[in-house]
Order: structure tokens, then sequence, then C-alpha cells
């Protein structure tokens, strides 16, 4: 699934590619059609993101929004930019500007709202590290009093919105904290450092489109290793990395099934 910087990158191409006149929008596969005519035609207004969560408002130039279509990619969705001749696939939704397309694809959710029941969803979810740029006092309140285990708690999207396996594992890592540690254990000083650091390495994502969060003096080109090879890219210290050996200490990196997903951690540097 999707991290929250992806959300965010693709509201940002939705803002600066779409919002110059009356965009066509259509659903090719027709499982969105009615909720398509409403809106095609009209101006897409703005594109926000929070956590995993993606609103594209439409309405008249300079007006206020009137639609909202609320998007979450799930597991297997995909917003791509292409030609606007393109068709392939079964596309949802598409987005034309006359050149560009926005072509949804495989979504968990895709859904036409008012801009009214798009800011419930935000309301009632967590705190977004690429929005709320300052550790959250009401957030830490609630991780404070938790006993709940900090691997599990940075899951948790009514929590921390739009944090996933590959920002929790590597988090935890880059400030040494053994992901098993309970929240009420957690001290303040250790969760501003959690908070300042998915702030620096989510608003890193949204700018270049990747996760890398190894320091200097552990990438490739400074270590004499070879780059890592994965799907989701990006240079990491311990996730996917199962038996691998720490970058830091030359631990091998652990791994375990924690609320049906992955954890990674090496047990020497987070002990």
């Amino acid at each position: 699934m999707p991290e929250g910087h992806v959300l965010h990158r693709l509201a940002r191409t939705l803002n600066a590619d779409f919002r110059s006149g009356p965009v066509e929008v259509t659903s090719p596969q027709g499982r969105f059609e009615a909720e398509a005519e409403l809106i095609d035609g009209t101006w897409l207004t703005e594109a926000t993101a929070h956590g995993k969560h993606l609103f594209i408002s439409f309405g008249h130039e300079q007006g206020e929004p009137e639609h909202t279509i609320y998007i979450h990619l799930g597991l297997i969705g995909s917003l791509r930019f292409e030609p606007a001749t393109d068709e392939w696939g079964q596309m949802r939704l598409h987005i034309s500007n006359g050149e560009t397309a926005a072509n949804l694809r495989g979504p968990q959710k895709c859904e036409l709202m008012t801009p009214g029941e798009a800011a419930a969803i935000v309301d009632k979810s967590g705190f977004d590290p690429i929005v709320d740029l300052d550790p959250p006092a009401a957030l830490w309140e609630r991780v404070h009093r938790s006993k709940r285990t900090i691997g599990s708690l940075l899951m948790d999207q009514k929590l921390f919105a739009g944090v996933g396996n590959i920002y929790r594992a590597e988090v935890l890592f880059r400030q040494r904290i053994d992901p098993a540690l309970p929240g009420d254990q957690l001290d303040r000083a250790q969760f501003d450092a959690i908070w300042a650091d998915l702030t620096e390495l989510m608003a890193y994502g949204v700018d270049h489109g990747r996760i890398d969060t190894v320091r200097p003096e552990h990438t490739p080109e400074a270590m004499g290793r070879p780059p890592r090879k994965d799907d989701h890219g990006g240079e990491v210290y311990v996730y996917r990395r199962s038996a691998d050996p720490c970058y830091v200490c030359s631990t091998p990196i652990e791994t375990k099934v924690l609320e049906g997903r992955k954890l990674y951690w090496c047990p020497e540097c987070q002990a």
C-alpha cells in the first residue's frame, strides 16, 4: 500500500497540471460513470492529501468547490499521469486536460462526496507528518497513555496518518528504539525525535518520489556496496533486509509478523 508521501506527491502534480481550465472527467470502466458526468467540464479547483487519503475538488472557475472525489488506493490501486489518448486497463476514473490525463485503476475507494464529507474523513484521521510539522501534543498524550508497542502505534492511521511499514521500520531504527517498547514507556524526547524524523523523511519522499533513509556515511558510495534493488526503490537500513548485516553493527536484521505486517529491526542497534 502506498505510503503517505505518494498521495501528497499526486496532489502536487494534479494542482500543477490540471487547474488551468475545465477538465474532461469520465469513467471508461463504467463503475464511476454517473458521478463523472456530474463533474465533467468543471474546473479542478484543488487536490489535497491527508495520510493515505486523496481528495480532488471540482467547481466553477474561482468559485467554491461543489464536489470532491475521495480516493484511497488500497493495496493495488494506482493513479498515473499519462498521455490523454492512452487507454489501457480498467480505468475507474479519467481526468484529462486535453494533453495529459490522470488515470485511476484498481482503487480501494473512489467516491463522490461533498467538501464537508471529505473534511469529516480528515477529522477522523490521525496527524500527518507532512502537514503537521511540529510534534502534536494531543498525539503525544495518546501515545504516552498507551500500553501498545510503538511498532504498533506507528501503523495506526488514526494516530500517525500516512506512516506505513517502511517509514515505521526506518524511523525506529534511525532513533535506535526497540519496536516492542510500549508507548507509555516512550519518553517525550524520543517521541519528538520520531516525529521530527518522520517530517524530514516524508517531505523528502514528496520531493523525490522515493524513500531514502540512510545517512551519508551509509550510502552505497560511502560503504562501497551495491545499491539496493527493490520494487520500492531507495536506500534503507532494515526494511526488507531480513538476515542481511546491519550497516551500522553488522548484526543480522530480524523480522517478525506484527498485526499482519512484517516488522524489521536490528536487535543490537535497537536493543
